[in-house]
């Protein structure tokens, strides 16, 4: 695949990225119309049910039509989401319908956007080109807020007026993803290949091999990253300290050690690489409960999550792929973002509740379980586990 064709993907990905960001955003929104972090966790539930539906359309749909094509719809999608969103004056029921439509784009997109470059590259390329994307992924969610917060703070807009410049990127990200379709050309043939079967009746094959273990890793670890990233301006209340801050620093890291990391992490050892990741990202999180000492140890906690999260989500989704049957590579792939969808989306409903209910220790507790029970999944993939059938030779990204 020629770099022209991948950035041509990895910039409509970074613009579709702002919408699945600007969610951090939902609270400061929902307060404003005299809501809370439960309108939030609302919104969210809608949206996880959108992915939930978004996904399979991909799975059955985007050989037929094109991966790509699939993603520029999933993009009009989330556009058409945000234009709710801004167009409402009051909290009201329909906050429900558009997280579904923000749902829907962003779960089609997020499973044919790495569909349509998986595609196109071969598998000991795959590592590489997924880091990259990943890259661009994170840092559109990270600085999404980042730049909306300067919209409202320096240019005086509304959290309704950031919406709608969301809207209009993501709207622009759907025309790329058109031009991209048609102009990066594949095999097609091959592609039928890894698309071959049903995705649902697929899962039995894939879960006895080692699959099934970043599959299930990656659910827990979006629960971890949902939590602290989609509340992290009720982490900081009280405290003097910027959300902003957070999300520029997480950022940051993540598209830096993609770019700089990721090379030596796709050459080690894939399991041992992934432990060690994972044990950076929950001390991240447990550096959370000192949020109160200052932003030095906002910037750690930051930092330390950017590192872990950003660089084991793109090895894991690697393995996925690769330890797969050839034959069911993309409904691997189908399942690996649905459990991504499920933690996304569902644990903010949780997380709300916590927070209102029982307090924010309590609620990073919990963030903090979630990743130390992804960090005793890795220790059990490298074990290799007794489950499997068909041991199956890592590939190496």
């Amino acid at each position: 695949m020629r770099s022209s064709h991948a950035y041509l993907l990895f910039i409509a990905t970074l613009l579709t990225s702002v919408g699945y960001g600007a969610t951090f955003l939902l609270t400061m929104h929902f307060r404003a119309l005299g809501g809370s972090e439960i309108e939030t966790g609302i919104t969210l539930s809608g949206a996880m049910v959108g992915t939930l539906v978004g996904v399979p359309l991909v799975g059955w749909f985007a050989n037929r039509l094109g991966a790509a094509r699939m993603a520029a719809v999933g993009a009009a999608l989330v556009a058409a989401g945000y234009v709710g969103l801004a167009w409402i004056s009051a909290v009201a029921p329909t906050i429900v319908v558009a997280g579904f439509f923000i749902g829907l784009g962003w779960g089609t997109f997020f499973l044919a956007g790495p569909m349509s470059l998986s595609v196109r590259v071969t598998d000991s390329d795959r590592g590489f080109w997924f880091t990259r994307y990943g890259a661009f992924q994170m840092g559109g969610i990270g600085l999404s807020p980042i730049v909306a917060t300067g919209l409202i703070d320096h240019l005086g807009l509304t959290t309704a007026q950031a919406f709608e410049v969301v809207a209009a990127s993501t709207a622009l990200a759907a025309l790329m993803l058109v031009i991209f379709e048609i102009i990066a050309s594949y095999d097609r043939q091959a592609a039928a290949v890894a698309s071959r079967g049903n995705w649902v009746a697929a899962l039995p094959s894939i879960a006895r091999t080692k699959a099934l273990y970043p599959i299930v890793m990656v659910g827990l670890g979006a629960c971890v990253f949902s939590g602290v990233l989609t509340f992290q301006t009720s982490l900081v209340e009280g405290t003097g300290l910027a959300a902003s801050t957070y999300f520029a620093a997480y950022a940051l890291t993540v598209v830096a050690t993609r770019f700089t990391l990721a090379p030596i992490v796709n050459r080690a050892n894939g399991d041992r690489a992934s432990i060690i990741l994972l044990i950076t990202m929950c001390v991240g999180i447990a550096v959370v409960f000192g949020l109160g000492y200052g932003v030095a140890v906002q910037i750690a906690s930051a930092i330390l999550l950017g590192v872990g999260y950003g660089l084991v989500y793109s090895l894991i989704q690697t393995q996925a792929v690769n330890d797969a049957p050839v034959e069911h590579r993309n409904a691997a792939l189908t399942w690996f973002v649905i459990a991504y969808f499920v933690g996304i989306f569902g644990f903010p409903t949780l997380g709300a509740w916590l927070i209102v209910h029982a307090g924010l220790p309590w609620f990073v507790a919990a963030i903090l379980a979630f990743g130390l029970a992804e960090l005793a999944l890795a220790f059990a993939r490298q074990g290799g586990g007794l489950i499997f059938r068909r041991p199956r030779a890592e590939v190496s990204g």
